[in-house]
């Protein structure tokens, strides 16, 4: 589909990134790795550290525990690493270290009052999402909030987009529009079936990177993919 061909009756659900799309991260995420990574004994220096970082970096978006899983190759490893990174971001939250992106309330208050509903997910556990929603005061800005849990597969995996749709009941994947800051969101999308798979320059990702993932838009920020969807 093509922003010409892209009306508002079109798009019925705007599924949105938290972290690097509405959130500024600002290296909170490879911060709380930081510590993560130090507790289960990885070196603090070095290579090997370096290569953690850099998957880290080339895999935002996905689920973190999934992330550690592909690091640390064991489950004792891995869970021990994701409880320090959720309490780590946590701490960092607690000290006003999470800022929205410029406009993004404002972007998803407009989507809304247009009739499209707004789902903001994360690869952040549930428990870590409420705490981020709550400093930003943003516990009632969109239709629905998800995180990976127990049958929903985090991003790549098109979980997340399709529980969204069933959720909030929109009639079909090309009434869907996605909106992320990485390659896995983009990936996401495009699993999902989802009629707009649009990347955002304001997170982790370049502009090469998501049109080299398929991206169908990529905006300079939330407020853009708003008037996208609202303008064309």
């Amino acid at each position: 589909m093509s922003t010409n061909d892209i009306q508002l009756d079109d798009i019925q659900l705007a599924v949105i990134d938290m972290a690097g799309t509405t959130v500024s991260d600002d290296g909170l995420v490879v911060s709380a790795f930081d510590s993560a990574a130090t507790a289960v004994g990885l070196p603090a220096a070095g290579p090997e550290r370096d290569r953690a970082r850099e998957y880290v970096l080339d895999t935002m978006g996905q689920s973190k525990i999934e992330v550690f899983r592909a690091l640390f190759g064991t489950e004792d490893l891995a869970r021990r690493a994701n409880a320090e990174f959720e309490k780590a971001y946590a701490k960092l939250i607690a000290a006003g270290r999470a800022e929205p992106i410029d406009g993004a309330a404002e972007a998803i208050t407009e989507l809304r009052q247009a009739g499209i509903k707004v789902a903001l997910t994360t690869g952040f556990s549930g428990v870590t999402q409420g705490k981020l929603l709550s400093a930003l005061g943003w516990q009632d800005l969109a239709d629905l909030v998800l995180a990976p849990e127990p049958g929903v597969r985090g991003r790549p995996h098109p979980d997340l987009i399709l529980t969204a749709l069933i959720r909030l009941q929109a009639d079909a994947v090309e009434n869907v529009a996605v909106l992320g800051d990485t390659a896995n969101d983009i990936e996401s999308a495009l699993r999902a079936g989802a009629a707009i798979a649009a990347g955002t320059l304001t997170g982790a990702h370049s502009e090469e990177q998501l049109r080299a993932a398929g991206a169908t838009h990529v905006v300079g920020s939330v407020t853009d993919f708003a008037d996208l969807l609202l303008l064309g």
